[in-house]
This record gives structure tokens, sequence and C-alpha cells, in this order.
């Protein structure tokens, strides 16, 4: 009755009346499109930035970029997240996990009153062990620290590490996906974020989760190609309010926190933090690859270690293509999820006829989640362009006007299509017929990749 597609529909009702005994139970936990009950955690967050409005409205509006600033593909972003671009920013490029890592233990080290730490994947392992015991020891400190994982993402996280921030006065929390009689088999919803927000002043957002392999200590993948983003300024705020609702959603207890905006002292950038989910009203994050990939006027790269797009992200790759934009994807050629790579190449295919260039990293894994556009708009985030992150995750993105800025992101991107290999046109159907049969079986998973 709710499936999003024709295809969607037809398949399901294919799987449910041919081998039922298999798909119920699958169909209980894949399919499902909307998050049950989240809502009641926006609205509540809602509730507390009303009842400090009267200190904090005046201080937000004095940063509010108005819609007649704004252009019209940006005005539409700014209406769709129901999120205000403000000026007062500043943001800082992480390339990889040493400056990523660095950069966020510093910033827990100078906290003074608060710090929030979401993360998809944590492990127990080295850097997990370090940022650890320095939660614990800011913590003894009186500050308050409040830890949010995903149950999925972080299964292997050990009772042990837990139990030993708990004791040392952390409040920990799953995001506990499944509360609730009607959501036991959520399974398929993952909260994706990675968020560090330290005194309301400083966040952190981008495609690191905490694990070595992240610094690149994994010889498996070896090189880890990821990238975060550090904010000052007002746009923190937005970082605050998707941990705010996803820790009441997890906890049902609001988080005590600042919610008067810092601006940057060093810099004046127009910036907008996008949480997106699998309970907003409309496909928040499809929208916005699709009007960032629409808008494009000179070029748009994108970076991202899976490509699983949908027929609008397609269409509008296709269009962009016809305008004669530098239209570039940049993806991993090394995979670490079988099915989306080969998914990838049918995707690819289908494109072929254009003259999109589709780069594979050869330097590495490559994992950032980055939009380039034009000269002056870059987006660093959570988000991959595949189905699970436009449809069934809980994502955030940072999204940055500001040429300068913009000008970082193109020179970092530039050196990572130096380390990488261009495909060539007609490249899937030379692969032998075991391998294209593959990768259309594995295309039929897309919906729940």
């Amino acid at each position: 009755m709710s499936t999003r597609t024709a295809p969607g529909a037809i398949a399901w009702a294919v799987s449910l009346n041919t081998f039922p005994y298999i798909a119920v139970p699958a169909y209980w936990i894949f399919g499902r499109n909307k998050f049950q009950g989240y809502v009641t955690a926006r609205q509540l967050v809602e509730e507390e930035l009303v009842r400090v409005a009267p200190e904090t409205r005046a201080h937000v509006e004095e940063f509010m970029v108005s819609h007649e600033e704004l252009t019209p593909g940006l005005r539409m972003v700014d209406t769709l997240t129901d999120m205000p671009f403000t000026t007062g920013n500043d943001v800082e490029l992480l390339i990889d996990g040493d400056t990523t890592f660095k950069s966020i233990l510093e910033g827990i080290e100078a906290a003074s009153e608060y710090v929030l730490f979401q993360f998809y994947i944590i492990k127990d392992d080295e850097i997990g062990s370090e940022i650890k015991d320095l939660l614990i020891r800011k913590a003894g400190e009186g500050v308050r620290v409040l830890f949010l994982y995903d149950e999925i993402g972080s299964s292997k996280l050990s009772r042990e590490y837990r139990e030993e921030l708990q004791r040392a006065g952390v409040e920990v929390s799953a995001f506990n996906t499944t509360q609730g009689h009607r959501n036991r088999f959520q399974l398929n919803f993952r909260n994706h974020r990675k968020i560090v927000v330290v005194d309301g002043h400083e966040a952190w957002i981008g495609g690191h989760n905490v694990g070595d392999e992240y610094l690149g200590k994994d010889p498996k993948f070896g090189h880890w190609r990821d990238t975060h983003v550090r904010l000052e300024g007002p746009a923190v705020i937005g970082a605050q309010i998707s941990f705010a609702e996803d820790w009441y959603w997890a906890t049902r207890r609001k988080p005590d926190i600042d919610w008067l905006p810092d601006p940057s002292g060093t810099s004046d950038r127009k910036m907008l933090v996008i949480p997106t989910s699998p309970a907003d009203a409309r496909e928040t994050a499809s929208l916005m690859f699709i009007q960032a990939i629409s808008g494009a006027r000179k070029r748009v790269w994108i970076a991202s270690p899976y490509f699983v797009p949908d027929e609008g992200v397609l269409k509008a790759l296709e269009l962009a293509d016809l305008r004669g934009v530098d239209v570039r994807v940049l993806i991993p050629d090394k995979p670490d999820h079988m099915l989306v790579y080969l998914a990838a190449f049918t995707f690819m295919d289908e494109l072929s006829n254009t003259d999109i260039g589709f780069y594979r990293y050869t330097g590495g894994f490559l994992h950032q989640k980055v939009v380039l556009v034009d000269d002056h708009i870059a987006v660093v985030g959570t988000a991959n362009l595949d189905n699970r992150s436009l449809r069934l995750n809980f994502e955030v993105s940072a999204l940055v006007v500001d040429p300068p800025f913009a000008g970082e992101v193109a020179a970092m991107l530039e050196e990572d299509f130096a380390h990488s290999r261009k495909m060539r046109p007609g490249e899937f159907r030379e692969k032998p017929f075991w391998f294209q049969f593959a990768a259309r079986v594995a295309r039929l998973t897309a919906p729940i990749l």
C-alpha cells in the first residue's frame, strides 16, 4: 500500500506470494520506508527551543540569511530542511584520520561545559580507547558528556567499554531504533550520523567513524581516504538540534545544552547544517542531491564510497551533462561491500553514453562524502550516494556557501583525481558474463543496500 515505487511494490508482491516464509520476515525488517515515532522527538526539541526563545531568537535572527539573499536553489534547501542559513561561521577542512581525530581530541580536551559525542561505528581499539579515556577524564572534571551510538553499526562495541564510561559519569545510550511495539522490526533504519559538539561553540561532522581503520591501520584497506569538517559559529546550533532529537528519541530525556549562537571571531561564511532522516515529510537527502546537481552551471563533483543512486539522481546527472556541466563521480577502486560494488557498475553503464567522468580512487579506500558545485558551494557530511543514505539512514551534512572554502575542496578533490583511474566507456560490458550477471542481481537489492 505504501511502497515508494511500482517496481518495489511488484517485487514485494511477487516475493511474498512466491516464498512467503522468507519474504514475510524480510518485509518486517526491510519493507518499511518510514521511521515511526521520531516526529515526537522533534516536537520535544522544538518545545525546548521555544522555551528558551525569548533569550535566543534575537541572537539567532541576527545571523540568519534572508531568502532574498539566497539563490532559488539555496532557498529551496533552506525551506526543505526548515533550518536557516546563517552567517558568522567558520569552517576547517579536515583531510583524513590523523588530522580529523587530532582536531576532535583537541576540541574535547578544551571542553568546559559539555561534549555531545555521536558516531555510527565506535570500536574498542587504539583510537576508541584514547577517546574513551579522554571522555572519562573530562567527565571527572565536571564536564557533561553525552555518548550516543548506533546499536547496529557499533554491534561489536563491548559492554565493558560502555560500563567504564557510565561508571565515570558519562551518559551512554544506543540510538534504540527498535523501541516501541510498532518499531520492533525496524532493523533496516540506521543512525549513520557522526557529530561531536563542544560547549555549543564547535562541531565536527564528516565521514569518519571511530576505529583504527579510519587512521589507515587496517592492512586490508591501507590508506583510508576520508573527510571531516570543523565548524564554528551559529551553524553549530544545527548540529546540536540534530543530536538533541536523536538523544531524546533514544533516552526520552532532553539534553541540557546551550542554545545561544556563538559567532566565529575569524570568519563570516554562510553555512547550513542539514539533518536528514526516514522520518522527514519529504525525501530530504535525495532532493538535496538532485538540487545540487540540477543547480550546477560549471561543475558538480561528487565523492562517495557507493554509487547506487535513485532514478531522480540519475536523470539529474544526465541533464547536467547535457547542459555541458563538468560532472565527475569519484568512487573507490577497492570495495568494502561487494553487493554495492557490483550494483554500481550497472548504474555507471546506464550513463555510459554521456560525458560523465567516473573515477576510481586507487590510493587506498575512499570513504569521504563530498559534493562540490561550481566555485562556491561545498557539502561535507555522512550521506552516501545510495538508497540507504537517501531514504533509510539518519544522516547529517554541512553545506558551505563560500568560494575560498569551495576552492579548498576543489584542490583536495583534484589531488584525489590524480590518485585515481578514469573508467573507460563500456568497461562494464567488457567484463565476463558471470560478472555482469552478478551485478544485475546485485542491483535488485539496491532498495535495501
